[in-house]
């Protein structure tokens, strides 16, 4: 860790609000994109955004110096998403076999091509069901395995494998639907 950030840090721990104003700039950029990747809408990501800056601000005393910085900021904001995703999901009581999915475009997911702009993938993701977009982002952008995300969720390893399977699907189904509309 550079010098400079832990000087930065330290002066968090010391409630200093020109440490935390840095550290807010140099951090919200990553920090604000794991809220985007996990909340449907930019309203929820930015609750979840200054939610979970907030909770890194009274949480940062906590940290030990040890591992990536960036690495335990993150934690924070994705454990915050999940959290508000997991209160949003009791409330709503949407089961997964409620939803009806369509594959016959399967051969189609080949023609993705970089026909897709990066906002436009993004949109799909976040249009996916909560538990979707939750088991979806922890395995593909955060690199979590099925055994990692049933733990955090507390479902089984082969609820997390079926819930990505089926995530894959409605995103294959949707980028397939746009990319007929582009070529029509």
């Amino acid at each position: 860790m550079d010098k400079e950030l832990r000087i930065l840090i330290q002066k968090c721990v010391k409630q200093d609000k020109e440490g935390q104003r840095e550290l807010y700039t140099l951090l919200s950029p990553v920090l604000y994109g794991i809220c985007l990747k996990y909340m449907k809408s930019k309203v929820e990501a930015d609750d979840v955004f200054q939610d979970a800056f907030i909770m890194l601000f009274q949480k940062i005393d906590q940290y030990r110096f040890e591992g990536s910085f960036e690495g335990w900021a993150k934690r924070i904001f994705v454990n915050e998403a999940l959290e508000v995703l997991r209160k949003k999901q009791r409330r709503l009581h949407v089961a997964i076999e409620d939803f009806n999915f369509n594959t016959d475009d399967e051969d189609n997911s080949k023609r993705l091509d970089l026909v897709l702009t990066q906002e436009e993938l993004l949109n799909h993701i976040r249009e996916l069901p909560d538990h979707y977009r939750m088991v979806f982002n922890l395995y593909v952008f955060e690199d979590y395995s099925h055994k990692a995300i049933a733990n955090k969720l507390n479902i089984a390893v082969g609820t997390s494998k079926s819930i990505l399977s089926r995530a894959k699907s409605v995103l294959r189904t949707k980028i397939n639907a746009e990319l007929k509309k582009k070529v029509s």
